[in-house]
């Protein structure tokens, strides 16, 4: 249990203009991918978030020598210290994307002992994708004390994931940069962030084509250099904030979005009934009414992210109307309705299925918050309930997003932080 609560009192619009930070899933991949190099890398416009100093704290660990300057948003990786292959099991039980050190690091060194991958507990997030991916690179693998141990000298080659997976196609496009020859992966992922990775290793002399369809193609090469890349925004906290946006009725622009991004969210929210617009890097949102019912159901990119989901069903309990969302990527995701029951959300589970009744109001109750974007969702509710709210476990929110509380206090929200020792 963390030492500190999230203490909102709802029903204050949200007005005014915000920024988005840079993108969390992109800052995961980007940073272990500094160790393909053989120059220093800097990365800009990373998120001062938890995550991103867990990485900080493995990459010290493995021995690179690092900078980071979160004042300016900046981090400076020398990877040619790194002395160690091995990722201690503590710092992989702290989050999932951990497991990009594996791609990285046998990519590299053609070693990796990683600890199986924590993060938040959303149902079942099986990595026998990624392992198919190095094990047909040419790769050994050996379980050992919690620990994946994989060696081998890797040689292109043509693979076919059997399910459509972002963290396989990532941590397997990590690997073939450096291999031997060609590796050509199909059914890949089509993320942002799985773009912007291969920009980023492109720009530090890969050769990768067709990032953002489904067949990536990649050309190994024997070094990678260093440079400074800058990451793309946060699509998902740019979502939470449009959400956040609709869900007080309120009138908010928010700067430094990729709007093309969000087109799945726009889509569902002009549906709703809300007034969604976008120029260059700005996203409009403003709502005057309530708003209607839909129904929800979660694809891969370019379809509904399932980041984005609970926000959106914690928005979807005050709709007017019946609504059903789908969750179809992983199991286990409803459990902030589960809470909001509490605030008198009035829902149904059954299976991967949520039936949503809106309700006139919600009221403020005491929630806790399981995972990180379940913990924005809880959020959410908070700004729409009438009285007082307070979220236990907020840490899982700061896990993602940098600076959360401080962006919707500065647009009007009445929310702060309480000691709970």
């Amino acid at each position: 249990m963390d030492r500190y609560k999230l203490v909102i009192r709802g029903e204050q619009p949200l007005n005014g203009e915000t920024y988005v930070s840079g993108g969390k899933n992109t800052s995961l991949a980007v940073i272990p991918a500094t160790l393909l190099c053989e120059e220093p890398c800097v990365i800009e416009n990373l998120p001062d978030i938890e995550d991103v100093r867990v990485l900080h704290r493995i990459l010290l660990e493995l021995g690179a020598k690092v900078d980071f300057n979160t004042a300016e948003k900046r981090m400076v990786i020398d990877p040619r210290s790194v002395k160690s292959a091995t990722v201690p099991f503590q710092y992989s039980q702290m989050m999932r994307a951990s497991y990009y050190f594996m791609g990285a690091l046998l990519g590299r060194y053609g070693t990796a002992d990683v600890g199986y991958p924590g993060g938040c507990d959303i149902g079942s997030r099986p990595i026998d994708q990624h392992i198919k991916g190095f094990s047909a690179l040419g790769s050994e693998i050996s379980e050992y004390n919690g620990m994946m141990c994989l060696k081998g000298n890797l040689a292109g080659t043509i693979i076919n994931f059997d399910m459509v997976t972002v963290g396989a196609t990532i941590n397997v496009m990590l690997a073939a940069v450096r291999a031997k020859g060609n590796t050509v992966l199909t059914n890949a992922a089509r993320e942002p962030h799985v773009v912007d990775l291969a920009n980023f290793l492109n720009s530090m002399g890969a050769k990768i084509r067709g990032a953002g369809t489904d067949t990536i193609r990649i050309r190994g090469v024997e070094r990678l250099h260093g440079g400074t890349y800058t990451v793309i925004p946060d699509q998902i906290e740019t979502g939470t904030l449009m959400i956040a946006a609709a869900a007080t009725r309120g009138d908010v622009a928010i700067h430094g979005t990729i709007p093309t991004h969000m087109e799945a969210l726009t889509a569902k929210l002009l549906e709703m009934g809300v007034s969604v617009s976008s120029q260059d890097d700005i996203i409009w949102v403003r709502i005057r009414r309530g708003h209607r019912a839909i129904r929800l159901s979660t694809q891969e990119y370019p379809g509904f992210p399932t980041d984005l989901q609970q926000p959106m069903s914690a928005l979807l309990t005050r709709a007017g109307g019946h609504s059903e969302v789908i969750e179809n990527i992983f199991d286990n995701r409803f459990k902030h309705l589960d809470e909001m029951r509490r605030m008198g959300a009035k829902v149904i589970i059954s299976g991967k299925t949520a039936y949503i009744e809106g309700v006139p109001q919600l009221h403020g109750a005491p929630v806790t918050a399981t995972d990180l974007r379940g913990g924005a969702a809880l959020v959410i509710a908070g700004l729409m309930a009438h009285g007082v709210t307070e979220v236990f476990n907020p840490g899982f929110i700061a896990r993602g997003y940098e600076s959360l509380e401080e962006k919707l206090s500065s647009l009007g929200a009445d929310i702060h932080r309480e000691d709970t020792e």
